[in-house]
């Protein structure tokens, strides 16, 4: 393991559910949820839900590019949630659940478009992406109650029937990335 570390932020519906996967990755030494694309200081989850403040929920990964490549992460990013609907992920609807990456550097943002690129030439999804790429500017983490949800919570109905078959199907196309 080096000593670099670097950070990706994801929105792609409930944090929830990328904080769960992203916590399995080989690599990934820890992932936030949080919010972030929004004009709101310190917007509560009430305030995020609204869809007055702008933010969308996301995650923070702090990982280690030796381990796991930014390309890597994204092509989880794609895999488990639908890029094609705007501000939906399923039954959550709402600006907070918009498909979003918020890129911390030029080579994340290079990496970021180059890969829609390829999806879209390769028809992946059958429709166009509408996932957003934004330079990463402030953060506000979750509150407390929001993070590690799944790992606290697994029985809970929308870990059970949201959370759960997600996680299933990463595990099976994501094994070698896996811990």
């Amino acid at each position: 393991m080096s000593d670099r570390r670097e950070q990706a932020t994801f929105g792609g519906g409930c944090f929830w559910c990328l904080e769960a996967v992203f916590q399995e990755l080989r690599g990934v030494e820890s992932v936030q949820s949080g919010y972030a694309g929004g004009s709101t200081a310190e917007p509560t989850y009430e305030q995020v839900c609204s869809g007055d403040t702008g933010h969308a929920e996301v995650v923070r990964l702090v990982y280690d590019p030796d381990l796991i490549s930014y390309r890597q992460l994204l092509e989880v990013f794609f895999s488990t949630h639908d890029p094609t609907t705007k501000d939906r992920q399923g039954a959550d609807i709402g600006t907070q659940y918009r498909s979003i990456i918020l890129y911390h550097d030029d080579d994340q943002r290079r990496m970021a478009q180059d890969i829609m690129a390829e999806i879209e030439r390769e028809e992946i999804f059958g429709a166009p992406l509408v996932t957003q790429v934004e330079s990463m500017s402030v953060f506000w983490p979750a509150e407390e109650d929001h993070r590690d949800y799944y790992r606290r919570n697994p029985a809970a109905g929308y870990c059970a029937a949201v959370i759960a078959p997600k996680l299933a199907k990463f595990r099976k196309t994501f094994e070698s990335l896996r811990t």
